[in-house]
């Protein structure tokens, strides 16, 4: 896949976009400081909420017409990976962007704690089943980054297991790719006292208390900890055919806009076409 669908032919977009990627840097020290990413930041604001909640919506519309025409072209198949802490807007986001989109060809994934069968496989087994199929977009929410996350974190990798998880996941991005699939991967950057609020509301109100797992407070006293680890597989699995997005989230609409203007510019970069139709069909007549 073209490094060059990674991009916009807006400059001042083209900016914007690159300043919340991984930089060179980074890549070769190994380590990604998230603490230089404002998760309150707006960058792609046009100005003002009410702004920012109409483009989200225009936006919404215009990616709808590209589904319809990427479903058409097939010659693509669109990943999209969400990753972030607890409460960072995963679901959130999957409703405000794509959630206009026909189901045709359109379909998200929940990653949860692997089951026993899916743990008597490799780690990616589970992974590439759920990949998309050719003229498809699937929306990961959580992804094979848990992989590199949860274990890191909690002492069950040795650092030289980390860093081979880091190749092969590289290596099974690079497969995909090569195969036609565009994988598009934001991590939604909020902060911890952004997270704070959040979870808090789910417990203040009755009808968000299905969204509340007490596990989240173990994660929440581990912060430190995961913000390293996000640091770590941030820069060494941004690639020229998987780069990572940093999405400033502590605004839900200002991380809604910055998906959508970024997946459309993507979408635009394919020079999607819709196939010729049978010959003869301009002399039909319905009757």
């Amino acid at each position: 896949m073209p490094q060059s669908i990674f991009t916009s032919s807006d400059a001042a977009l083209r900016e914007r976009w690159k300043a919340l990627q991984p930089g060179a840097a980074a890549v070769k020290a190994g380590r990604c400081e998230l603490a230089g990413f404002d998760p309150g930041a707006k960058p792609f604001s046009g100005g003002s909420k009410a702004q920012d909640k109409a483009g989200v919506e225009a936006l919404a519309e215009e990616l709808d017409a590209l589904q319809n025409l990427f479903y058409a072209d097939r010659r693509f198949k669109l990943l999209v990976i969400l990753q972030g802490m607890d409460a960072a807007g995963k679901d959130g986001t999957l409703r405000a962007v794509f959630g206009r989109m026909s189901p045709l060809g359109v379909r998200s994934v929940g990653w949860k704690a692997p089951t026993d069968v899916e743990k008597s496989h490799d780690y990616l087994w589970r992974i590439h089943q759920q990949t998309p199929g050719a003229g498809e977009i699937v929306l990961f929410n959580r992804s094979q980054y848990e992989d590199v996350l949860v274990p890191v974190v909690n002492g069950w990798l040795t650092p030289e297991q980390q860093t081979q998880r880091y190749a092969q996941i590289n290596d099974f991005e690079r497969m995909l790719s090569e195969t036609g699939t565009v994988i598009v991967k934001f991590m939604l950057h909020i902060s911890k006292d952004e997270q704070r609020e959040r979870l808090q509301q789910r417990l203040d109100d009755p009808c968000k208390h299905w969204k509340f797992d007490e596990n989240d407070l173990k994660v929440r006293a581990q912060w430190d900890d995961y913000q390293q680890a996000y640091g770590r597989l941030l820069a060494a699995t941004h690639t020229p055919w998987a780069p990572w997005t940093i999405v400033p989230a502590d605004s839900k609409t200002h991380r809604n806009l910055m998906v959508a203007t970024v997946l459309r510019e993507v979408l635009g970069n394919l020079e999607l076409k819709y196939p010729p139709g049978a010959p003869g069909l301009d002399h039909i007549q319905v009757r």
